[in-house]
């Protein structure tokens, strides 16, 4: 057969088959795992200790706590123990989902990054003991601008600590704290960290106020984001909305249903924390604003 019947051949034979995309599996991706957490930043302003509060999440349905490490140090300031406090999480059937410390680690001081590590390992000491396994990590302690190459080795110097400690840091931005504000410098520094345990802690306001946006979270693989923190934000403009400014997931006009798509079509694991510092809500009913806040995510999932 010369050349050119052998092409003819080749593009007859190939009209016979079906046309498929380019790398086409033949595994469908599974969608998200779902759960729900309270943080305890939402009962803030109720003035309530760790087992009240823990006793109302419980009532109201949430699967987890995301507790503050002031709230555990309280706790034991009141001369009880790591040891009860797992049995009151126990007891209600609640998970320690997550903690929230402020330990400078990803500072650029040598001198306060050390520090930094050595309180983020005491601190995961303790949050090992009542079974909680992650730590939120925010850039504490780092001045603008950051060498996000070194900050991704100060991650993976974290992470290995987590896997000693039992207690694995989700690295956190804020979105009105400069150096650290937007979601591609955290996935530039969890690249660089270049660890599979490496993990993201995103959260709705954080991604608006920094000027994130939310198509980015379509890179992002489900394993990735464990905890994700839920609220709304308001018409008010960008760069003058406050933590206070937050809302319940929908009474905002933030692109939720958007969101809750990408987050299930990523698949992996994932706590949705309900995270408000509203002084309204404070001014309410404790349970009533639990209530309300998972009844507000649920309708989304």
């Amino acid at each position: 057969m010369n050349r050119r019947n052998l092409l003819k051949t080749i593009t007859l034979g190939a009209t016979a088959l079906p046309i498929l995309p380019a790398f086409a599996s033949t595994t469908q991706k599974k969608n998200a795992t779902i759960q729900f957490s309270l943080n305890t930043s939402t009962l803030r302003g109720h003035k309530l200790d760790l087992p009240k509060i823990i006793e109302v999440a419980a009532k109201a349905g949430y699967d987890g706590i995301e507790l503050w490490i002031s709230e555990l140090e309280a706790y034991l300031a009141t001369g009880k123990s790591l040891a009860s406090l797992k049995k009151l999480f126990s007891d209600a059937n609640l998970i320690a989902v997550n903690a929230i410390g402020f330990a400078p680690w990803m500072a650029q001081d040598l001198a306060k990054s050390k520090a930094g590590f050595e309180q983020m390992e005491k601190e995961m000491g303790m949050l090992a003991e009542i079974g909680c396994k992650r730590v939120a990590a925010p850039a504490i302690g780092a001045t603008d601008p950051i060498d996000l190459l070194a900050a991704g080795e100060q991650y993976a110097r974290l992470i290995a600590l987590g896997r000693k400690t039992g207690v694995m840091p989700q690295l956190e931005f804020w979105g009105a704290f400069e150096p650290f504000h937007q979601l591609g410098q955290a996935l530039a520094t969890a690249a660089a960290a270049n660890d599979p345990d490496a993990r993201l802690l995103p959260d709705v306001y954080h991604l608006f106020r920094g000027g994130s946006g939310f198509e980015g979270l379509k890179l992002i693989n489900g394993s990735a984001i464990e905890v994700f923190h839920m609220n709304d934000f308001t018409s008010k403009p960008r760069l003058d909305q406050k933590d206070s400014d937050r809302v319940y997931p929908g009474d905002g006009i933030g692109p939720m249903k958007e969101i809750a798509a990408t987050l299930k079509a990523m698949g992996g694991n994932k706590f949705l924390s309900l995270e408000l510092f509203n002084e309204t809500y404070w001014a309410q009913d404790a349970q009533e604003v639990a209530n309300t806040g998972l009844k507000k995510m649920k309708q989304f999932f």
